[in-house]
């Protein structure tokens, strides 16, 4: 209960201020009389006395004080809490971990729940997101405060980021009730604001809202820590090209470094890691720059592997090792075209390979085999052997991809090198091999390991291997009508077919290939339709198979002619650009969101094309071994709208996700398309690069808003907002009846008059 006083509520503003100033005109004009008139003090004294209380009372008359009795309660101020909700906070802190920090800096918050509001957010990446304030049933928080609410402990989804700048953007926009004051929990390694001018980023982010941000420090001194902080490309990845790896390492906490090896491999799908670059770091003042030059063969997200060896002592071990994910580009597709004859299937092959300007291509055709007798000498001779040596055992991990076209491997000594050209396509390349009549079987592929890796199986019994040259009509598969790969050519000649005049012989297609166009009337031993144009992936790279050697019926033929011959540059362009995974001819495009964080729960985003349904199957692979961590399914309408599927919690390590949409296989043949998607899961990742606190970027926080810096310890001294009393009911009353005061002002002016009369005054 408060009581107050105030004026009559009867007279206008005005004459208040016109009655208060006549009465001081009044009091003036008495002095001034006194002055002038020259009595004794005590009569002057006297005089003064009884006429400044006369004007008092003939005031008091004309205004009339009324009392007021008012009762209420006090209402705090909003006060927003941002915690940082980043991997950081699970390192080392102030007696703890900086997670730890944050729930006794909330406790002593809560102790002075009270006296004002409190919201607590977690901010990370984006805007920041309510926590939960009450322990679970069965949860024991480590601290509660007496007489208050038990606190969960601070345990909110881990977030990529610290960027605060957007959380106070986020704040400034709110539509509901601005807070008085903002208090940021956080250890002050942040990525917004940056370091240097942080106090300006803090204010514009807030505009025009102008309130202190109080600032908590989670941390005040850095563990012993060596640490890979970042790696950089110096310039663009491009395959085929030496670059650089940039790579910064740090020490810190008194552990003593020196010298630190520093080592960068590239993961496979199945093996051991490759090793790129090797190198030492000669740390000074705690920190140390070394680049690692490298050149990696295959484009498209490559996941590297960069470890340190750290010192003994070194606290967070978890950070002597990256896995980041290097998007290396290319710049021309390298193609080797190998053919056994010059006819006119290689000719149009060729002919469309040597017109792409983004196609580098090195082009072989066999006019001579070893045993022709030419007699000739050899500086008389203008054809050259064929260099298969040189070729596939120097230059073969320089090109993206293989066309093998009708081409024998035995006579030309190409079967002792197939085993490396198996480990070739395993590790990320492309082959493709194109029919005729030296080509599968009869071009000796069978038994090989080679043949392990094509998308058809090929017997090595001669009695079931040869070819075909009945003329006949393929047909599209059901995964065919609905590839994408197919659908540039589909769009040109619909569900027609040009007559192609023979076909090789082969067995089913192997687990894992997809079969867009097969033969109408001859069967595998299996008893399905023959493939003719199978596509199979194999370790990180992909084949194709294609077992006619009529293609340049799509560009020079009666049938061409309905296209104008661009069917035949449709066709390969779609081939070549699936074996090289160019998004245009994916099924889908299936992506990490936020990142992957070891130990955390991972969504995948899956982008399919409009056209397909029915249920995509995920499967996620470890890289190195190969084994399937987690089959994941989630269906899909043909809208081509984005799917959510959570994939749980990942070791750290390098990662591939494959994707196949449709009813898999039918028939034993077709098998719907699939896409995959390589990634890397770290353990904290950039969050935990650096482990030191910043503490002065917290400091100019503060200042910059007229804020405080404290640490957690002292979170609940922090100078805030006082409460604002919101009156509930409310009484005035008049202090004296309207006929007192007027009797008290006559008694007053009457006896004001009686001693100037003694005075001598009149």
């Amino acid at each position: 209960m408060n009581r107050s006083f105030a004026l009559s509520g009867d007279l206008a503003p005005p004459f208040v201020i016109l009655a208060c100033a006549l009465a001081a005109l009044s009091a003036v004009l008495l002095l001034i009389e006194l002055w002038r008139s020259r009595r004794a003090r005590a009569s002057a004294f006297r005089i003064g006395a009884s006429g400044l209380l006369a004007v008092l009372g003939l005031l008091a008359a004309v205004l009339r004080p009324v009392g007021i009795v008012s009762k209420g309660s006090l209402v705090g101020p909003k006060v927003i809490v941002l915690a940082d909700a980043s991997r950081s906070i699970d390192l080392p802190g102030l007696d703890g971990t900086r997670r730890q920090a944050i729930d006794r800096a909330l406790a002593e918050l809560d102790q002075r729940s009270g006296e004002v509001r409190y919201s607590v957010l977690a901010f990370g990446d984006g805007a920041p997101t309510p926590v939960d304030n009450v322990a679970s049933p069965g949860e024991s928080p480590p601290i509660a405060a007496p007489g208050k609410t038990a606190r969960a402990p601070f345990h909110p989804r881990a977030r990529l980021q610290s960027d605060l700048g957007a959380a106070l953007e986020a704040i400034a926009r709110a539509a509901d009730e601005r807070p008085a004051a903002v208090v940021v929990l956080s250890d002050g390694r942040l990525d917004r604001p940056a370091e240097l001018s942080a106090g300006d980023a803090v204010k514009a982010a807030l505009g025009a809202l102008q309130i202190p941000i109080h600032t908590v420090s989670l941390a005040d001194t850095a563990p012993r820590d060596a640490s890979i902080r970042r790696v950089l490309a110096a310039g663009a990845a491009v395959a085929h090209q030496p670059f650089s790896l940039r790579i910064e390492i740090g020490c810190d906490g008194g552990l003593s470094c020196g010298d630190v090896p520093v080592v960068a491999r590239e993961l496979r799908e199945k093996g051991e890691p490759t090793q790129l670059a090797s190198g030492v770091a000669h740390i000074v003042a705690g920190r140390a720059t070394v680049e690692l030059p490298m050149t990696i063969e295959r484009a498209g997200a490559r996941i590297l592997e960069i470890s340190i060896q750290a010192p003994a002592g070194d606290a967070i071990p978890e950070n002597d090792r990256r896995f980041i994910t290097l998007d290396v580009t290319r710049d021309r597709v390298r193609v080797l075209h190998v053919a056994g004859r010059p006819t006119y299937d290689v000719r149009a092959l060729r002919m469309w390979l040597k017109s792409d300007a983004s196609v580098d291509v090195v082009a072989f055709f066999i006019l001579r085999t070893p045993t022709d007798n030419v007699e000739a000498s050899p500086d008389e001779l203008a054809l050259i052997p064929f260099p298969v040596d040189e070729l596939f055992s120097e230059h073969l991990p320089s090109f993206d991809a293989v066309v093998l076209q009708d081409f024998n491997a035995e006579p030309y000594g190409l079967t002792k090198h197939l085993p490396s050209l198996a480990r070739y396509v395993d590790k990320g390349g492309g082959l493709i091999m194109v029919g005729g009549p030296d080509a599968f079987g009869p071009g000796h592929y069978g038994g090989t390991k080679l043949a392990e890796v094509l998308p058809v199986d090929l017997s090595p019994d001669r009695k079931e291997q040869g070819t075909d040259l009945a003329g006949f009509t393929p047909r599209f598969t059901e995964a065919g009508r609905v590839a994408p790969v197919l659908a540039p050519l589909r769009a040109l000649i619909g569900e027609d077919l040009p007559e192609i005049p023979g076909v090789d012989l082969v067995g089913d297609a192997r687990r894992d290939t997809t079969v867009l166009l097969e033969h109408p009337t001859r069967k595998t031993a299996s008893g399905a339709p023959m493939p003719v144009l199978a596509l199979g992936e194999h370790g990180s790279g992909r084949t194709m198979a294609l077992t006619i050697d009529g293609s340049h019926r799509l560009l020079f033929s009666a049938f061409a002619a309905n296209a104008a011959g661009r069917a035949h540059g449709a066709f390969w362009d779609a081939m070549l650009g699936w074996l090289m995974r160019d998004p245009r001819f994916e099924p889908a495009v299936i992506d990490v969101r936020g990142g992957c964080v070891a130990g955390e729960d991972t969504t995948l985003t899956l982008h399919p094309l409009p056209g397909p349904q029915g249920e995509a199957v995920v499967k996620i692979l470890r890289l190195g071994t190969g084994e399937v961590v987690a089959t994941l399914k989630t269906p899909v309408d043909g809208s081509g709208a984005a799917r959510e599927i959570a994939a749980g919690k990942l070791p750290a390590g390098g990662y591939s996700a494959v994707v196949e949409i449709g009813s898999g296989m039918k028939n034993g043949t077709t098998k719907s398309p699939t896409t995959r998607r390589d990634f890397a899961c770290e353990s904290g990742g950039e969050e935990w690069a650096d482990s030191r606190p910043d503490e002065d970027r917290l400091r100019a926080i503060a200042a910059a808003t007229g804020g405080v810096f404290v640490r957690a310890a002292d979170a609940g001294q922090l100078p805030l907002p006082a409460a604002t009393q919101v009156a509930t009911e409310r009484k005035v009353a008049p202090i004296l009846p309207a006929w007192a005061w007027t009797l008290s002002a006559a008694v007053l002016l009457g006896a004001h008059w009686v001693v100037r009369r003694r005075g001598g005054l009149t």
